[in-house]
């Protein structure tokens, strides 16, 4: 079962709980040794490349090696499980993601490990977005378009993902629940973009870095960006909300530990990404990405968790999603 969200929530704001000596000590002289950051994905996805920024920044600001470990596997629930049971002293963190706010009820019958009840966030690091996009011959250059089309076409759209739960897949999801469209899904276990550019696949969500060349070629047709407001990489793409009043479906990352961590080690992580996050040199390299810094106070890290945990869990009921 997944914890509840007031419990969930006072787990990750009352985490102090020791005496202040004793919290303080923890603290005092970390990081003394290495400490790793657990990436659920393969080396050169978004989410190593984002935890390799905030590693190598953590590195030089704190005087000892973040290490960056890859452990994909059980769409990114091994890591995370790692992180779990890992003995909570701050030397095993988790690059987390909206995946894992979604595997939270993909996965709540089968994974080992709550995720809600086991993890402690840290800091949220970054906020980026998908594109709804469309291959050149269908007849649609906006979002109202693309929907009146889409209804009378019903079942006859097809639309890729990298696979069930993933961000591409959640963001058409969530597009369907709010406005009625019949879309057909085409799970890909590698790049489908081949194939939306060739019309084999008609529609997409496909995060910003992976398109924004073939926008700008004029070889796809980019109609909105999934976040609540424009991005700067896309100038004059509007946001589905425009349209669809209330819809967000946003790609974000942070850092968590494992429950039990003590406060003033969460504390100062915290504080240091939040710093690393401010450093006018990063905001590049995170444009590189599509992303922008998105810094927020624990509580509202964690409230905005719990937020996007509820969100995606109507979402799966509502399309009958089912793990692959």
């Amino acid at each position: 079962m997944r914890l509840p969200r007031r419990q969930f929530l006072h787990l990750a704001a009352g985490a102090a709980a020791l005496p202040a000596i004793a919290r303080s000590a923890w603290a005092l002289d970390y990081p003394t040794r290495p400490v790793r950051i657990l990436v659920g994905f393969p080396p050169g996805a978004a989410t190593d490349i984002v935890a390799r920024l905030i590693g190598q920044s953590l590195s030089d600001r704190l005087g000892q090696q973040f290490v960056v470990e890859n452990k994909p596997g059980a769409a990114s629930n091994l890591a995370a499980a790692t992180v779990a049971r890992s003995n909570p002293d701050g030397y095993t963190l988790l690059a987390m993601t909206v995946t894992n706010a979604v595997n939270t009820t993909l996965y709540e019958q089968t994974a080992d490990f709550n995720f809600m009840q086991e993890i402690t966030p840290v800091a949220s690091t970054i906020r980026s977005a998908n594109v709804l996009e469309v291959n050149l011959s269908v007849p649609a250059n906006t979002v109202p378009e693309f929907i009146a089309y889409a209804k009378a076409n019903p079942g006859k759209l097809n639309y890729a993902s990298f696979g069930t739960g993933t961000a591409p897949n959640m963001a058409a999801e969530l597009f369907k629940m709010m406005t009625g469209v019949n879309l057909v899904h085409v799970p890909y276990r590698s790049s489908f973009v081949p194939d939306l550019l060739s019309g084999q696949v008609q529609v997409a969500f496909l995060p910003i870095p992976l398109t924004i060349g073939y926008i700008r070629d004029g070889k796809v047709r980019a109609l909105a960006v999934t976040s609540a407001t424009p991005s700067d990489a896309l100038p004059g793409i509007p946001p589905v909300a425009r349209f669809v009043p209330g819809y967000e479906a946003n790609i974000w990352h942070g850092i968590a530990a494992p429950k039990g961590t003590p406060e003033d080690i969460v504390e100062r992580l915290h504080n240091e990404i939040n710093a690393i996050l401010s450093d006018p040199a990063m905001k590049p390299k995170l444009e590189n990405l599509g992303a922008e810094p998105a810094p927020m106070t624990r509580a509202d890290f964690a409230k905005y968790i719990a937020a996007e945990v509820d969100k995606w869990a109507k979402v799966i009921k509502f399309a009958d999603i089912k793990p692959s």
